[in-house]
């Protein structure tokens, strides 16, 4: 055994399994281990108990005053942003969009892209987060920050086309560069990098394409077994807009020209009716829950709860650095859980442990990495976390859940581990330069996009 993690408070999320406490006013639904023993041997979680392994580890880890629990999952992010972070704030999402960002991102190029995506894998790492649905262009340079950084990903440049009048699907640079990096990884289909890498295709929204890119990008994603990224009813505007132009939803019009016969994340989801709910569920999608992000846009509230009454899974992601504006996932959960129940009027809506799912659980089967990556249990991916809970606000723990969906903060993770591989560890990073990251910030982007 390589790792041994000693005498530790564990959430498993393992809704059954051993260590749940039922009937102790907390962990109901999900087992937690109050002095656990969690050890990894390579890649993977090789046990899980409330007793020492007989099999002795390499490397100890004392748990005292720690927590572990799987690693986080940002299932909807834009982490170059991380450029634009304070860039453009106090907008609307639609002066914001085309004002101000996409004149910015025009200025950049592959070398920006390469800087920004750094600084935004270093942010996750240090807040926990081992795996992201990304979206954003020059992918072939994601694509390699993750590789070389060691997190897990879900990586597409989306469709995105305002005059149609030019479109061309096969010369889109979002279909050249997915296709560039499948061919790359050709025999291994979309996954690269022991499978941390996975390529999806995308499509940016409804009302920047049209019926053609849907079709098209449909059926490229089913030729080549791709997940499809999207953005859907983020706003009152745009959902509005569609039924004048369709005389039907977002929802409806995408899913009449094919895009939900793949599996799909769907961001923000914030206008969905009921007929749209029942058609994601019905094809298994993925909502991705922007909670902080869409508050700061005012672009509304998801209707979480009722999304998951009708059999939706969803998950929760951060949106981009510069409308949020960090990537701090323990925010997203903590927001997510307060939204609903002032939404509902109900304060025992969306507890505590159904918040924290959505991070893990929820976020991996969106990826499509279930029993792979969000729980921590025998067989799965050494994908965890551990915070240190000797901060005043997380003192005293009387319930490990709560703790986490309420109190916790992304500076209070002081291990982040993917596939058994210590990437951050008490407040050094262990893949990534972050002073030479900076720099290239400082000294490169920054002037390219002053104003």
């Amino acid at each position: 055994m390589d790792t041994l993690f000693s005498g530790i408070t564990v959430i498993t999320m393992e809704e059954n399994g051993q260590g749940a406490q039922e009937g102790q006013g907390f962990a109901k639904q999900g087992a937690v281990l109050r002095h656990g023993y969690v050890g990894v041997k390579g890649k993977k979680i090789v046990y899980v108990g409330d007793k020492p392994p007989a099999e002795k580890a390499a490397r100890v880890i004392d748990g005292s005053r720690r927590l572990l629990m799987p690693g986080l999952v940002n299932s909807h992010s834009h982490l170059p942003m991380t450029l634009l972070r304070g860039y453009a704030d106090d907008y609307n999402l639609q002066e914001w969009l085309f004002n101000h960002i996409f004149p910015a991102e025009s200025k950049l190029d592959a070398r920006c892209i390469a800087a920004g995506i750094r600084l935004g894998l270093a942010e996750c790492i240090r807040f926990g987060v081992v795996s992201c649905t990304d979206m954003y262009f020059h992918l072939p340079q994601i694509a390699l920050a993750v590789l070389e950084t060691g997190v897990k990903a879900n990586i597409t440049n989306a469709v995105l086309c305002l005059d149609m009048d030019k479109f061309d699907f096969e010369k889109d640079r979002g279909v050249m560069e997915v296709k560039e990096l499948l061919a790359e990884g050709a025999g291994a289909g979309s996954r690269r990098g022991d499978g941390r890498l996975i390529i999806d295709t995308g499509i940016h929204a409804e009302y920047t394409s049209a019926p053609a890119v849907w079709e098209k990008s449909a059926a490229f994603a089913a030729e080549n077994n791709l997940r499809l990224h999207l953005h859907l009813s983020e706003t009152e505007r745009e959902h509005k807009a569609c039924i004048e132009r369709y005389g039907k939803t977002p929802t409806e019009v995408l899913s009449e020209n094919g895009v939900f016969a793949s599996k799909t994340t769907a961001a923000h989801c914030c206008w969905l009716t009921e007929g749209d709910m029942d058609i994601l569920a019905a094809a298994g999608a993925t909502a991705a829950h922007c909670p902080v992000s869409n508050l700061k846009l005012a672009s509304g509230v998801a209707p979480v709860a009722k999304m998951q009454e009708r059999g939706m899974n969803v998950a929760l992601g951060t949106d981009g650095a510069c409308s949020n504006n960090n990537l701090d996932m323990f925010e997203e959960i903590k927001a997510a859980a307060l939204l609903q129940k002032y939404k509902t009027g109900n304060p025992s809506v969306m507890p505590a442990y159904e918040a924290v799912k959505m991070a893990t659980v929820n976020g991996a089967a969106g990826q499509g990495r279930a029993g792979e990556c969000g729980r921590v249990a025998p067989g799965y991916d050494a994908d965890i976390i551990m915070l240190n809970f000797d901060s005043p606000h997380l003192f005293p723990l009387s319930d490990p859940f709560a703790a986490v969906a309420y109190a916790a903060k992304g500076s209070d993770v002081c291990l982040t581990m993917v596939q058994g591989r210590i990437l951050y560890e008490n407040g050094e990073y262990k893949t990534v330069d972050i002073e030479k990251i900076r720099h290239e910030v400082e000294n490169y982007v920054l002037p390219r996009i002053a104003r």
